[in-house]
């Protein structure tokens, strides 16, 4: 009865935001269009598209607004005055009871709140659609922030995720526009953020890889996760104390460098993503606080862990050398980026696919190169991919998030800001790295335990071969002597080859610091 009253809601409220209409529009059939002015009739529905569906998802509760904010990271598929207008359901929902946070917490620790906590604020400090905080004190007096999951949570998302998926299907039936959405896969996609974000053990061990990756940069602080602390639904962390980075006219009054600022969040996030391949992304203002304290001024402060991307040396080489390409206009290479990845199919013909890059990338050079946005390029990269067919890999659709999110409040907070400037010496750094002595050792090291292993073994393996009855190795041992002599003559190749490929090396870097960029 409960998934009966709860699809009835539903249904409620898509008629009465409108929702239905937004559906009925997409057609072009003469007789539909009809039928939408008929259903029309007797609602108001001047508002904007996007509005009605933010408003919407709102009132339909604390997942659906989750599921608003994921929609609003695909920019890829969603028009923009709509992901603009979901990107606003941050930190905008009512918290629980305190008194159902404290339960739980006394639940989750086996004992009573004043045997936790020296101190405890009941009154949450923020609350968002999977948990809610709460300031305290340890009993050494530490202080910390206690992050609680919303009650019941996992019940309710499986049933809502059943209507999402029921809903995600007739939409995509409904339409070519709304087939284009992949309304399915976003739901999908929407599954399994939602289930790690239930998991705050996992976000305590993402925060706790981000603090190790950040701690020798002195850009970004991340609080320290308090293990003792930490279970699946509460997670006790370090307090940590800021301006929101929105409060723009308070940090100018506290005399915080917006420029340097603005530089240094484009540092920390090409950081993560060209030398560690694993950031947070989750970026937006409501996450992040700027540090005012004599010690940390004008630090970065990261909250919310919940959704982090990583990238493998394939993925950050197709990202280096597509920004690389781009600018300097190499369209033919950005092409053959996108075949040699395998993400568009190999019949695709590279002089087609260089067309349609130049057509949606030539336009960003008639205006200074600070105006040009590198989210909106890639963006516009996927879009064009997607015509040829090829399926953009989720950890991508993060960076490109991710990036959009950054770039814009770099903007914000500098409006001068250079983001390429900024972003090249990470490109430049990291591709002269593929190609130098220092990959080559690295790889040795990496391999080293394996050869560690074999090489012992090796004596004992021909003493055992040579001991053998002379008459069942003689025509082996013959072929093992001249490949003696072989491997002889090849070991001085080698060696001589390879004090020629470490001078090439040499030689090669020199060149590519003077023509790579």
């Amino acid at each position: 009865m409960s998934r009966i009253f709860r699809s009835f809601f539903i249904v409620w409220t898509v008629l009465r935001f409108g929702l239905d209409e937004l559906v009925l529009s997409s057609f072009q059939k003469p007789w539909i269009r009809l039928l939408t002015r008929i259903v029309s009739l007797g609602r108001n529905l001047k508002a904007p598209r996007g509005e009605r569906l933010r408003e919407a998802l709102e009132s339909l509760g604390p997942i659906f607004v989750k599921f608003g904010q994921v929609m609003s990271t695909r920019r890829d598929l969603l028009p923009p005055d709509v992901a603009d207008e979901l990107a606003r359901l941050q930190d905008r929902v009512p918290p629980f009871d305190s008194a159902v946070a404290v339960a739980m917490i006394e639940k989750a620790f086996g004992r009573p709140l004043d045997r936790i906590f020296a101190t405890f604020e009941h009154t949450p400090v923020a609350s968002a659609s999977i948990a809610q905080v709460h300031f305290a004190t340890l009993p050494g007096g530490r202080e910390v922030a206690v992050k609680v999951l919303r009650p019941n949570m996992l019940p309710a998302i499986e049933k809502d995720l059943a209507l999402m998926r029921m809903m995600a299907g007739w939409i995509e039936r409904a339409s070519a526009d709304g087939k284009r959405l992949k309304p399915r896969e976003v739901v999908a996609e929407f599954d399994n953020y939602l289930h790690d974000e239930l998991d705050l053990l996992r976000e305590a061990a993402n925060a706790a890889q981000l603090r190790r990756n950040m701690q020798g940069l002195h850009l970004v602080m991340i609080p320290e996760m308090i293990w003792d602390y930490c279970m699946p639904d509460v997670m006790v962390m370090e307090r940590m104390t800021g301006v929101p980075i929105g409060q723009t006219q308070r940090l100018r009054d506290a005399g915080v460098d917006m420029k340097k600022l603005s530089r240094d969040g484009v540092t920390i996030f090409f950081t993560q993503v060209f030398r560690d391949g694993f950031f947070h992304a989750d970026m937006h203002p409501g996450n992040i606080q700027v540090s005012l304290a004599p010690q940390t001024f004008g630090r970065y402060i990261s909250l919310d862990f919940g959704i982090v991307g990583t990238l493998t040396e394939v993925d950050k080489e197709y990202l280096a050398q597509n920004f690389s390409a781009f600018f300097q206009r190499d369209y033919k290479r950005v092409a053959e980026l996108h075949i040699e990845s395998g993400w568009v199919p190999a019949s695709t013909r590279a002089d087609q696919l260089e067309a349609a890059i130049r057509a949606c990338c030539e336009p960003y050079f008639d205006r200074p190169l600070k105006e040009i946005s590198l989210g909106m390029v890639l963006m516009r990269l996927f879009q064009t991919s997607r015509r040829f067919q090829v399926e953009i890999q989720p950890q991508l659709v993060l960076l490109q998030k991710t990036l959009l999110n950054i770039e814009g409040l770099g903007r914000e907070l500098d409006p001068d800001l250079d983001l390429w400037s900024t972003a090249k010496p990470f490109l430049e750094k990291w591709m002269l790295e593929q190609v130098g002595p220092e990959k080559l050792l690295a790889q040795l090291k990496a391999e080293a335990p394996t050869y560690a292993k074999l090489l012992p073994g090796l004596p004992r393996l021909l003493s055992q071969y040579l001991k053998a009855p002379p008459g069942t190795n003689r025509r082996e041992l013959e072929a093992l002597l001249a490949e003696q002599k072989r491997t002889n003559k090849l070991l001085q190749a080698i060696i001589y080859g390879g004090f020629g490929f470490l001078l090439g090396l040499l030689a090669m870097q020199m060149v590519m610091r003077v023509q790579v960029f």
